[in-house]
């Protein structure tokens, strides 16, 4: 395996602002193996970066003794495959098979997609797709990148989000197996998998024929029946506060790895087991003081090992 890291994970990352050189020599300075680009509208690397760019780019990792690993985009949250609106999945899918080159590129084979939505957690004003449709179009539209993705050898992985869409992995499996194709993979988040599961679950379940690419996060859940003490009392009384009625709530906020509720034990011993070797890729967002430096520290010790 390789010890990777987002480009979301630097300072200036999630705005596409942060130049490639610097993050590249940060990364390597830091201990990682390899580096997770991204591409936005604006920015740094966007939709229109020509392959001269793309090709600087790519010196400028194998100057700095960096691998890139894949290229991941937000772009797909409000330009989904599965918008009611044909002209909107019609730019999605462009928009993926210009990553699809954009990351050849790169030198890399492997893209993150957000596969559609039924509900976008974080937007009010995102539409509710049914469930039935939202996998009728997310199929068309996947469909209709692949031959792209065959023309350029590049990987189409479908990340586990919480768009309330591919909720476990047997219903992963079964969607990744209707394409019968190489090119279609799981971009598997084990983070991602803690609200309705457990990470060790979905590798063992996918194999290594269906999981293209891993991010690591970790993240804590609790539940408050009642009865609460000290600081768990005011978080439980804060969730209480939301809507009137009943006693029970929960809180929930992604952390530092090796922080959460992560089984790191279990998750690490199944990717080993199904032979898992291409890159593990931490997505700590947003960058803050000290993150990088913690996070590399703590994936030496939960993949002990490994890398």
């Amino acid at each position: 395996m390789l010890k990777g890291i987002s480009y979301w994970s630097f300072s200036g990352g999630l705005e596409n602002t942060a130049e490639y050189e610097a993050v590249f020599r940060q990364a390597k300075r830091l201990g990682f193996q390899s580096v997770e680009a991204a591409i936005a509208p604006e920015g740094v690397l966007t939709f229109n970066s020509t392959h001269a760019q793309c090709r600087g780019i790519r010196s400028a990792a194998k100057a700095a003794g960096v691998e890139i690993s894949s290229l991941a985009s937000a772009v797909h949250w409000g330009c989904s495959f599965t918008d009611s609106k044909a002209s909107v999945r019609k730019q999605a899918i462009a928009y993926t098979r210009k990553m699809m080159q954009v990351v050849r590129w790169l030198g890399a084979d492997a893209i993150l997609v957000i596969p559609g939505a039924v509900d976008v957690f974080f937007d009010p004003n995102a539409e509710r797709v049914p469930y039935d449709l939202c996998w009728n179009r997310a199929a068309e539209s996947i469909g209709e990148c692949l031959s792209e993705a065959r023309r350029l050898r590049v990987r189409i992985c479908l990340e586990n989000v919480w768009n309330k869409f591919l909720l476990s992995p047997l219903e992963m499996a079964r969607f990744i197996d209707a394409f019968n194709s190489p090119y279609v993979k799981c971009y598997l988040d084990l983070g991602n998998c803690m609200m309705n599961g457990f990470p060790q679950d979905w590798i063992t379940i996918l194999g290594k024929r269906r999981i293209g690419r891993v991010h690591v996060k970790d993240f804590a859940f609790r539940f408050y029946g009642g009865g609460e003490k000290g600081a768990d009392r005011k978080i439980a009384e804060s969730c209480r506060g939301i809507a009137k009625g009943g006693a029970w709530a929960g809180a929930f906020n992604f952390c530092d790895l090796g922080q959460g509720d992560v089984p790191w034990d279990e998750a690490v011993r199944a990717l080993k087991k199904i032979g898992y070797t291409s890159s593990v890729t931490a997505e700590m967002l947003p960058s803050s003081p000290g993150l990088l430096r913690r996070t590399s520290r703590a994936m030496d010790r939960l993949f002990k090992g490994c890398f």
